[in-house]
C-alpha cells in the first residue's frame, strides 16, 4: 500500500518545488511591488489579473482534464488525443485573442484604465501562451516528467523574477545615474520612465514565451490534427468543465473583480476603492502558501486518480489521499495564521498593505477548503458525470455573486472574503453528498472534521483572542499550539505517517 502514496508524495514534492518555490520566489516580488507600487498601482494588477484567471479558464475549455482521461482510458491512443487537444486550444485560443485585440480600446474604457491598450495586448499574449502550452505541460504530468515540469517552470519564473527586478529596481537606478553606468545606453533603449505596472505584465509575457520554447522537445510530435472521432469525446467531457471553471474562478476572484464597483467610494476612511483593492489583493496573497499545497497536490494527483481509476481498492486509497492534505491543510491553516504577526510586515512593505491583515486567516480557510473540494471531485471525474461538477459550480458562482452583493457594500473586503469561505464550505458539502451516493468513498469522515475544526478555533481563537496579549507572547503562545496540533496529530495518525515516510 505504501507505494502508491510514497510516488504521490514523491510527484507532489516535485511539482510542489517547482509551485511552491516558484510562488515563493514570485511572492518575493510582493514586497517589491508594494514598495514600489501605491496602493491604487497594485490595484490595477489585482484588477487585471482576476480577469486573466477568468479568461484562461475560457482558453483551455476544460480540455486539459479531458486529455487525462481520454488518455488514461485509451493509452493506444494518447498520442492522437495530444494532437486533437492541442489543435483545438491552438484554434480557439489565436480567435480569442484576435477578438479581444480588437476590443482593446472599450475594454480598457470599461475597465477604466483609458489609453491603456497595451495592457490588453500583453495580457492576450500571456493567455494566447499559457493555453497553447497546457497540453504539453499535461502530457509531462502524464508521463511522470515532473522533473523536466519542475525545470521549465521553475526557469520561467526565475526569467520573470529577474526581468521584474531589472525592469523596477535596476533601470530607475540607470536612467537616475545612481548605479552601473556603462548599462546606460541599453536601459536608454528599453527603458520608459513613465511606466511601472506595464513591466510586471512585459515581464510575465517575455516569461511565458521563452517557457514556451523549452516546451519544443515536448512539442515534437505534435501534428495539427483535427479528426473529430477523438475530438468529439472530449468535447463532450470537457464543456461541463468549462463551465465549471468558469463558475470555479469566479468564486475564487470575482470577489476582487466585484470589490472596486459594489464597495461605496470611500469605505475605508482615507481609501479610494483602486487603493482598498490593492489592499485586498496583497493581503490575499498572504493566503498563497494554502493556495501552493492545492495547486502542488492538483498536478500529482489529477494522473494519479486517473491512472488508479479501475483498481477495485483506489476508493480506500483516495480516502487516504484525502485525510492526508487534510491533516496538511489543517498544519498551515494554524502555521501561517500564528505567524502572520512578523510575516505580514516582511512581505507587506507599506504600512496600508496591513490594514486588510485579519482577513487572512478567513482566506486561508477558503482555500483548504477549496482543496477538499478539489478532493471531493475524483468522483465525478472518473464516472464521467462532469456535468454534476458544473451544477455544484454554477451553483456555487451564483451564491458568490448573491453573497458579494449583500456582503460587500457593508463589510467591505471583509465581506468579499467572508463570501469566498461560505461559497466554498456549501460547494463541499453539495460535492460530499452527491459523492458518497454515485461513488462511495470511505472518507474518514468524523477524524477529518475534527482536524478541521480544532485548527479553525485555533486559528480564529489565537488572532481575535490571544493576539492582543502581546506580540512575543503570543508568537510563543501560538506556535506551542501549532506544535500541539502536530503531536496530536502524530499520535493518532502514526499509521498514515509510517506509509508515507
Amino acid at each position: 500500500m505504501a507505494n502508491p502514496l510514497r510516488r504521490l508524495l514523491g510527484e507532489t514534492a516535485l511539482y510542489g518545488l517547482s509551485s511552491v518555490l516558484g510562488r515563493v520566489l514570485n511572492f518575493l516580488l510582493v514586497p517589491l511591488y508594494t514598495q514600489v507600487l501605491p496602493a491604487d498601482g497594485y490595484g490595477i494588477v489585482t484588477d487585471l489579473y482576476a480577469w486573466v484567471a477568468f479568461l484562461l479558464v475560457v482558453y483551455t475549455f476544460g480540455m486539459e482534464t479531458s486529455f487525462f482521461r481520454h488518455a488514461t482510458k485509451n493509452p493506444e491512443h494518447a498520442e492522437r488525443y495530444y494532437r486533437a487537444s492541442t489543435t483545438a486550444i491552438f484554434i480557439t485560443s489565436l480567435t480569442l485573442s484576435l477578438l479581444l485585440v480588437g476590443l482593446a480600446t472599450p475594454i480598457v474604457g470599461y475597465l477604466q484604465y483609458p489609453g491603456k491598450e497595451v495592457f490588453v495586448y500583453w495580457l492576450v499574449g500571456i493567455l494566447f501562451i499559457d493555453a497553447f502550452s497546457a497540453i504539453p505541460f499535461a502530457q509531462l504530468r502524464l508521463q511522470h516528467k515532473a522533473k523536466p515540469f519542475a525545470i521549465i517552470k521553475l526557469f520561467g519564473i526565475a526569467l520573470n523574477i529577474g526581468l521584474n527586478l531589472f525592469f523596477i529596481l535596476l533601470c530607475p537606478a540607470v536612467h537616475a545615474g545612481e548605479a552601473v553606468p556603462f548599462l546606460s545606453p541599453l536601459v536608454e533603449w528599453v527603458y520608459k520612465p513613465t511606466w511601472d505596472v506595464e513591466y510586471i505584465f512585459l515581464s510575465n509575457l517575455v516569461a511565458n514565451g521563452v517557457m514556451l520554447l523549452l516546451l519544443v522537445p515536448t512539442l515534437r510530435t505534435f501534428r495539427p490534427e483535427f479528426q473529430w472521432k477523438f475530438l468529439r469525446p472530449m468535447l463532450v467531457y470537457a464543456y461541463p468543465l468549462l463551465f465549471m471553471g468558469i463558475a470555479g474562478v469566479t468564486n475564487e476572484m470575482m470577489s476582487r473583480a466585484f470589490l472596486k464597483q459594489l464597495m461605496p467610494e470611500g469605505f475605508y476612511a482615507g481609501r479610494t476603492n483602486q487603493e482598498s483593492l490593492g489592499i485586498f489583493g496583497a493581503c490575499y496573497k498572504l493566503a498563497v502558501f494554502m493556495n501552493l499545497a492545492v495547486q502542488a497536490f492538483r498536478y500529482a494527483a489529477e494522473p494519479f486518480f486517473f491512472g488508479r481509476a479501475k483498481d477495485k481498492n483506489s476508493p480506500q486509497l483516495f480516502a487516504q489521499v484525502m485525510h492526508g492534505f487534510i491533516l496538511l491543510g489543517a498544519l498551515m491553516l494554524v502555521g501561517i495564521t500564528v505567524n502572520l504577526e512578523w510575516l505580514g510586515p516582511l512581505m507587506l512593505r507599506r504600512p496600508e498593505y496591513l490594514e486588510a491583515l485579519h482577513i487572512v486567516p478567513t482566506l486561508l480557510l477558503a482555500n483548504l477548503l477549496l482543496g477538499v473540494y478539489f478532493n471531493l471531485s475524483v468522483w465525478f471525474k472518473l464516472t464521467d458525470r462532469t456535468y454534476f461538477g458544473t451544477g455544484i459550480a454554477l451553483g456555487g458562482a451564483l451564491l458568490t455573486v448573491v453573497f458579494n452583493l449583500m456582503l460587500i457594500p457593508t463589510w467591505g473586503y471583509e465581506g468579499a472574503a467572508l463570501t469566498t469561505v461560505l461559497v466554498y464550505a456549501v460547494m463541499t458539502i453539495a460535492n460530499f453528498w452527491l459523492g458518497q451516493k454515485h461513488y462511495p468513498i470511505p472518507y474518514h469522515t468524523n477524524k477529518g472534521l475534527l482536524y478541521l475544526f480544532l485548527s479553525t478555533v485555533i486559528a480564529f481563537g489565537f488572532r481575535y483572542y490571544l493576539l492582543p496579549t502581546g506580540t512575543i507572547v503570543s508568537l510563543v503562545v501560538g506556535n506551542l499550539l501549532l506544535l500541539s496540533l502536530l503531536l496530536v496529530m502524530l499520535r493518532f495518525e502514526r499509521r498514515l505517517f509510517k506509509t508515507l515516510t
